[in-house]
């Protein structure tokens, strides 16, 4: 502990080694302050005249712990910290975008205390998300992701350093120079959104298939206005086996209420329809979120999700009517 700590900072600093270690002495807090066991005690003595619950335990090995009834302690957050205890939050209590709801109140109490510069990129997340519908498809057992490289990237993004990355793929590592724009969870994944300079063009790289990522000296301007939610959903609907074409019964508006992003572009048809362009791996999963919605709606050019989607009435029908024994 620096010596030229504050008394205030001090006493802070002996309410969070109190919280942390229930039974600590007052010879260890002081060890943990920098002081005497008299000093420390003395911390304790303050900590008590703010009305803190500052318990004594009895006994040859007694110490100090937090009584019930405290509030929370001042906390601090690093950018990293803070975006993703949003991010994890809006992932799963959607409702945690709005300050009406229970949860989205606390988050906003925390949104309020924090500095400026880590604030704002975590409430353009929870403005983003209020928007956004809530997600069809979430990954039961996630890969694990790095914390610590994480922490770097998200740091990186609001720096706005160029970065090299080796990225793992099918068909092995890959190096490419990277301008990092904004790292988001999504369906329970970590992405980074960035541009490729290496392929002069967008893309959207998974954390956890990132090996490594170094700084350089350049740095970038990122784009204006930059929603960072909605271009990660455009790009999940894209670039995958099988083509989506659907015409939907029903406005945009009303469709997009319906629908997530991640399963395609919604574009009106001029009629007061919704024409859904999309692409996917799996036309069985797709056809099931189909059934999903409340209006009529028509498969066009993509045969393989026809063929889901009449099998899957087939099976709904069945399971309706059940053919009788003769």
């Amino acid at each position: 502990m620096a010596h030229e700590a504050s008394p205030a900072a001090r006493a802070l600093l002996a309410l969070e080694a109190i919280g942390n270690n229930p039974g600590i002495t007052a010879q260890r807090l002081g060890d943990r302050l920098g002081v005497t066991e008299r000093a420390a005690r003395r911390y304790v003595a303050v900590l008590r005249e703010a009305e803190l619950p500052i318990e004594s335990l009895s006994g040859p090995h007694g110490g100090y712990r937090v009584g019930r009834g405290l509030r929370l302690p001042p906390l601090t957050f690093t950018p990293a910290e803070a975006m993703g205890l949003v991010m994890a939050v809006l992932e799963g209590h959607r409702s945690a975008a709005d300050p009406a709801d229970l949860v989205g109140g606390a988050l906003a109490k925390i949104l309020r205390v924090l500095p400026e510069r880590v604030a704002d990129p975590v409430k353009a997340v929870r403005s983003q998300a209020a928007e956004a519908p809530v997600p069809a498809l979430v990954v039961a057992d996630p890969p694990p992701v790095s914390p610590e490289l994480t922490t770097r990237l998200i740091e990186y993004c609001t720096a706005a350093r160029r970065l090299r990355l080796t990225y793992r793929t099918a068909a092995g590592d890959r190096e490419m120079e990277v301008d990092p724009w904004a790292v988001v969870l999504r369906h329970s994944l970590w992405y980074l959104l960035c541009w490729s300079r290496t392929r002069q063009a967008r893309r959207v790289l998974r954390v956890d298939r990132i090996v490594s990522a170094f700084p350089l000296t350049a740095t970038f301007t990122p784009p204006p206005d930059l929603d960072a939610l909605r271009t990660l959903e455009d790009h999940l609907s894209q670039d995958w086996d099988y083509d989506v074409d659907v015409v939907i019964d029903a406005s945009t508006g009303q469709t997009a209420r319906w629908l997530p992003r991640s399963l395609g572009l919604l574009e009106d048809d001029g009629a007061g329809r919704t024409r859904l362009r999309a692409s996917t791996s799996s036309p069985d999963w797709y056809a099931r979120q189909l059934a999903t919605l409340p209006a009529p709606f028509r498969v066009l050019r993509s045969p393989e999700l026809r063929k889901s989607v009449t099998a899957l009435a087939h099976q709904l029908l069945a399971a309706v009517d059940p053919p009788q024994d003769a």
